[in-house]
């Protein structure tokens, strides 16, 4: 039995996908490699297509015996999002919803799925619990909102089980060094941190330094790719044991400020990294933290690299030797 990834030669799906392989697990990986990188999936089947044709995506199943999904596949920039929203419902929740009758009808009944905290908008609570208030702020947010109402609805009607697992901030790279974070355009900080510390950008931009934070800049939940890894791999395996469908958050126990990630680089790189104060963007909350207790309770999942020194530093070997990024 094997188990199908979409998106499994993006950022998080690559490294889920090391870990998968690294139990043995007989993996296919679906990608339209239009964000992900050929080279990142280390092994199984590759299928380059789009979930949205049905004739590929009917072949895939036909071709593969499989039992479980991960689904990371989906676009995710928030502000594009804005822009064109359009874009998002059609690829994330028309996508999501062309996988799901496929699964139906070969009879794959779990899914692992790869949302975001984003669906909390701006949170009630920090730490953000699984039953606080979902009101996204964004189409991104609300798309991945919609795509895991989507499922609740397939588990009523044909019992396809599913885990949500709800995070914000991937960050860090494979131990072996093989794979990395590469994203056109890349958005998040740590990567563009350390582009600035390769001198590929003249600054790091810290957007606004008065928020009521310990240092005045936002603070984020930031948590090691291949710990992210071994929460949707360990969904599997409960998904597997018969488990009921359920929604996870995924933290890292504490939030480091953007202050804190950039000296911290420096720390790592040995490198001066220029940092300039812009205005506050909109929308932006002070603080996005999300609790992970139920996980680590019901899941068993138990992060080890916590320590934002090691992320950076995993980032930093990845980056350095690759400066690039992926060359295909």
């Amino acid at each position: 039995m094997a188990v199908l990834v979409t998106g499994g030669a993006g950022y998080i799906g690559s490294h889920t996908v090391a870990a998968l392989l690294e139990r043995g697990e007989d993996i296919v990986v679906v990608d339209s490699l239009q964000q992900g990188h050929r080279s990142a999936v280390l092994g199984g089947k590759l299928y380059v297509g789009d979930l949205r044709d049905a004739d590929f995506l009917e072949g895939v199943f036909a071709e593969n015996d499989i039992d479980a999904v991960i689904h990371f596949a989906a676009n995710s920039l928030v502000g594009e999002s804005m822009k064109d929203p359009g874009k998002y419902y059609h690829n994330n929740v028309y996508g999501t919803l062309c996988l799901l009758e496929a699964m139906n009808r070969h009879q794959v009944g779990k899914i692992v799925f790869s949302s975001t905290a984003a669906t909390y908008g701006e949170p009630e609570n920090v730490p953000i619990g699984e039953h606080d208030r979902t009101l996204p702020t964004n189409a991104y947010g609300e798309t991945k909102l919609a795509m895991e109402k989507m499922m609740k609805w397939f588990d009523i009607a044909h019992g396809i089980k599913y885990i949500s697992l709800r995070y914000f901030n991937a960050a860090g790279a494979h131990e072996s060094g093989r794979i990395g974070e590469d994203h056109q355009p890349e958005t998040h900080l740590i990567p563009i941190v350390l582009q600035a510390a390769l001198g590929q950008r003249p600054h790091i931009s810290v957007f606004g330094e008065d928020y009521d934070t310990p240092d005045g800049t936002c603070i984020r939940d930031y948590i090691h790719v291949s710990d992210l890894a071994e929460a949707h791999v360990l969904a599997v395996g409960r998904l597997r044991g018969g488990a009921e469908s359920a929604v996870y958050n995924l933290g890292n126990g504490q939030g480091f400020s953007v202050k804190q990630v950039i000296d911290i680089a420096r720390e790592v790189t040995g490198r001066d990294i220029p940092s300039v104060v812009e205005p506050r963007r909109s929308g932006d909350p002070a603080v996005l933290v999300a609790s992970s207790e139920r996980a680590r309770t019901e899941l068993g999942w138990n992060p080890t690299r916590n320590k934002l020194e090691d992320i950076i530093l995993s980032a930093w070997k990845w980056h350095s030797s690759n400066p690039q990024g992926y060359d295909d």
